[in-house]
């Protein structure tokens, strides 16, 4: 981040489906691991709710310096650690609970030197950890093939050929509102109500720079390796691809599939590592709707860990988008 830009204020962040998430996990005591630590918010409730100790874990070193200004009043409870969830079982091991709340935070889209707004003008970035590759090193240098590949499944864009042909047409492209003129060039004029159509090619660039779908299956792999029997697992999406991968994963590691085939040869039953303490996702009432209107498309899923051995799941068994060198 430039030495220019400001840290953002996060006092009026609202964590989303905080009430019914410590409610499902409740009562909360021993360690918890907060794998997006952000502002804080799930970690400081958490510890209101009995929480002995939460290990705070982010990707962005941006959000440990905004911390410094509060963590200190939790005097030590508190363990913050830069990393990533495929790593999260070397943060903490026999965990009473582990937190996911995917996707981007607000407080990163409200700085424009991160680049990840389409409203605001600024170096064409995306990268949460701030190192590696940058969405405009992506621009820039992907064939139009790959470019319209990552288009396509990670944004679930349409016009993803036009759009990467136009991006090729265009190089070099180094600004967000220069990448959104391109996008909106490919598309229909935005209609009253419709989403910016820069949205979904924003959101597909996100994914593949900072690896979200990777990092969401080995995560929720990680989580399983780390949590003790008891230990519960709650995950909050931001949509319905995140939410797919979520659901299948506790769907196959509670046993929860079945015999799709009845005329098929009976599978050998594994011990379920989970059991599902919700069993439909949860949704944000009308109240929080009302205080936060960007919560609407939230959904939490929550799991137990049972006493059964960790084990490894398929990324195409659980709805991965597969990009063409990854799938067999």
């Amino acid at each position: 981040m430039s030495p220019a830009a400001k840290l953002p204020d996060t006092s009026a962040h609202i964590p989303v489906l905080l009430r019914p998430l410590i409610e499902a996990v409740a009562p909360v005591s021993g360690t918890w691991l907060d794998g997006t630590f952000g502002a804080g918010g799930y970690t400081r409730a958490l510890l209101a709710a009995g929480a002995d100790r939460v290990i705070a874990v982010d990707r962005d070193p941006l959000v440990f310096e905004m911390a410094k200004a509060w963590a200190g009043d939790y005097e030590g409870r508190i363990e913050m650690v830069q990393g990533t969830f495929s790593q999260l079982d070397e943060y903490g091991h026999d965990l009473d609970g582990v937190v996911l709340d995917l996707g981007i935070s607000s407080m990163q889209i409200d700085i424009p030197e991160r680049g990840f707004s389409f409203m605001k003008d600024g170096p064409l970035d995306m990268r949460m950890s701030q190192s590696g590759e940058s969405a405009a090193d992506i621009c820039n240098t992907a064939d139009e093939a790959e470019l319209a590949d990552i288009i396509y499944l990670y944004g679930e864009e349409r016009a993803s050929r036009r759009i990467a042909r136009a991006i090729v047409a265009a190089r070099p492209v180094e600004t967000t509102l220069q990448l959104a003129k391109i996008v909106e060039g490919c598309l229909p004029r935005q209609k009253p109500g419709q989403s910016n159509p820069a949205t979904r090619t924003f959101q597909a660039l996100r994914i593949a720079v900072n690896d979200e779908y990777g990092q969401l299956a080995e995560g929720l792999m990680a989580a399983e390796r780390a949590l003790r029997p008891g230990g519960q697992l709650a995950v909050v999406t931001f949509h319905s691809v995140e939410d797919r991968m979520v659901k299948r994963f506790f769907q196959i590691r509670s046993g929860g599939l079945g015999n799709a085939n009845r005329y098929a040869p009976q599978a050998e039953v594994e011990a379920p590592g989970f059991e599902m303490v919700v069993r439909k996702a949860v949704a944000p009432d009308e109240d929080e709707l009302s205080d936060n209107p960007r919560a609407r498309s939230a959904k939490l899923r929550v799991g137990r860990r049972t006493e059964a051995p960790a084990k490894p799941v398929d990324r195409g068994a659980l709805g991965m988008p597969l990009r063409k060198g990854e799938r067999k």
